[in-house]
């Protein structure tokens, strides 16, 4: 598989080989689920807690003996069974995440890529700088190179004036092609990375 590479002209400056047991093949979409799903576990904030008997307000002083009143036996005010009583097994403050394999996220990755070089949202280019942090002439570069919607801007290390200029732009989104994720890719509806950053995918997943 041949990308052609552009400038921020959207100019044809050259080409990049992809290589078919990387970016070939059937895209195997369950990891990307996998994937999408442990990463929104793991953001998750998990504050949620009830009360249980031990937490609730009230006595603990039993509020009749045991036996003679012809009543039920009840401990204290704070029993479950009572009006504004202790939660039994209520949630409790935790975290979401959870361990997923190195591979998994590899193949997840490989597979978001896959999808969508096969629907042809990606766009490669030579390199993303600027000069000045002016915000206007970043969506300007976005925009000839065709950025519609959501768009991912990937790098292998980010330009400070051109990531500084684009991170107001809405539904623009920069990230290291060391951080890149499946979600990242599938929540985007156009992709845009520099050649040194898909040659550095294409290293790490193969």
């Amino acid at each position: 598989m041949t990308l052609d590479v552009v400038n921020s002209q959207n100019q044809k400056v050259g080409s990049v080989d992809l290589s078919d047991a990387v970016f070939g093949g059937r895209a195997k979409t369950d990891l990307v689920w996998e994937s999408v799903v442990h990463q929104n576990a793991a953001e998750r904030r998990g504050t949620h807690m009830t009360k249980n008997r031990a937490l609730v307000a009230g006595s603990g002083r039993k509020p009749w003996r045991q036996k003679g009143t012809g009543r039920a036996r009840v401990g204290e005010v704070r029993n479950p069974l009572w009006r504004k009583g202790g939660t039994v097994f209520g949630p409790q403050p935790r975290s979401y995440d959870y361990r997923l394999p190195k591979n998994v996220e590899r193949g997840a990755l490989r597979a978001a890529l896959q999808v969508k070089l096969q629907a042809g949202e990606v766009v490669v280019v030579d390199e993303l700088r600027s000069a000045e942090r002016k915000t206007k002439a970043a969506a300007e570069v976005l925009t000839k190179l065709g950025a519609t919607g959501k768009t991912l801007v990937v790098d292998v290390a980010l330009d400070e004036n051109f990531s500084r200029s684009a991170r107001n732009l809405a539904g623009v989104m920069l990230v290291a092609s060391g951080r890149l994720t499946a979600r990242d890719v599938m929540g985007s509806s156009r992709v845009i990375a520099t050649r040194a950053a898909v040659e550095r995918l294409q290293e790490v997943l193969g």
